[in-house]
């Protein structure tokens, strides 16, 4: 059987006008097209669909049945090729982003904001996680993009750098090393800090960047999110070391920060997707947008 979507759509035109020629003239054809089309679909399917006399053309009782069916299909069609359509040009859509609490909190909602009111139609998730969790989400298809710093271990993902922040000192403000101007990554060997724990890429990035210049920093407290750091310090438990990203949170609850130099050590952060996986228009749209948008870390 070799049913044609042509012979579905004049068998509809026909039915509906119940003249060839009436048909015909709908559907830019002539009518001895039409005719053919119908007659093809009738051998096809091993039915009569209509009845034919001089002057009536009457559809049979499996072209009645037919009819609603082949109505079916062909609005399922255009449906499908409605929605490709609105797909392809942005009509809608879903985008996934995963990013690091503060990057969610601080970087992405305005960039958000800005994608939807260009395509009103497409649906931005954003999941805010630990940094650790960015990379593992987009791996396993969670969502299409993360945004955080990678520790360049994963072969399996692409990056494209956003943007960059260095690295800060958050201190209570009756710290001595508050009074100071500028600090050194020396004064920090033998200080209880406080930082993200092993295995975080942000860390990770720090504690090689530290290796070369032969400095080990002793943590006193290892938790995951920025947040619970900052707390921490504000609790008069150590010094935090964190990036820039955190000042206005720090300063919003009376702490100091203080910039980190000799070296200073900048964390790069990146638009993180699966190298092996196909992106939705949406998505592509969103990602080209978000790379050429300049970031400025919060």
């Amino acid at each position: 059987m070799n049913v044609t979507l042509r012979q579905l759509r004049a068998f509809i035109a026909v039915a509906e006008a119940e003249r060839f020629t009436r048909a015909a003239d709908k559907l830019g054809l002539s009518q001895s097209s039409v005719s053919t089309l119908v007659r093809e679909l009738e051998i096809n399917l091993g039915l009569r669909l209509f009845d034919r006399h001089t002057r009536m053309l009457k559809l049979t009782l499996a072209g009645a049945e037919i009819l609603p069916l082949a109505r079916k299909a062909m609005a399922d069609l255009d449906s499908v090729i409605g929605s490709s359509s609105q797909l392809k040009t942005l009509g809608r859509g879903r985008v996934s982003v995963a990013a690091a609490t503060l990057q969610a909190a601080l970087l992405m909602p305005r960039f958000i904001h800005r994608f939807c009111a260009a395509h009103p139609g497409v649906k931005v998730t954003l999941f805010d996680v630990a940094q650790d969790e960015v990379a593992e989400l987009v791996r396993g298809g969670e969502v299409d993009f993360g945004v955080g710093t990678d520790a360049g271990q994963r072969h399996d993902l692409a990056m494209r750098p956003l943007t960059s922040d260095s690295f800060i000192a958050v201190l209570p403000p009756g710290h001595p090393m508050a009074r100071r101007r500028e600090l050194a990554w020396s004064d920090l060997v033998g200080v209880p800090i406080i930082g993200p724990p092993p295995g975080n890429p942000v860390r990770e990035q720090l504690d090689f960047a530290l290796a070369r210049e032969g400095i080990t920093l002793t943590r006193s407290y290892e938790v995951a999110l920025p947040l619970t750091i900052v707390g921490m310090v504000e609790g008069g438990l150590g010094i935090g070391v964190l990036t820039t990203a955190v000042t206005k949170l720090a300063e919003a609850l009376g702490l100091v920060v203080k910039k980190i130099g000799r070296p200073v050590i900048r964390r790069e952060m990146s638009l993180l997707f699966h190298a092996d996986r196909s992106l939705s228009p949406a998505a592509q749209n969103f990602r080209d947008m978000l790379l050429a948008t300049p970031l400025v870390s919060a």
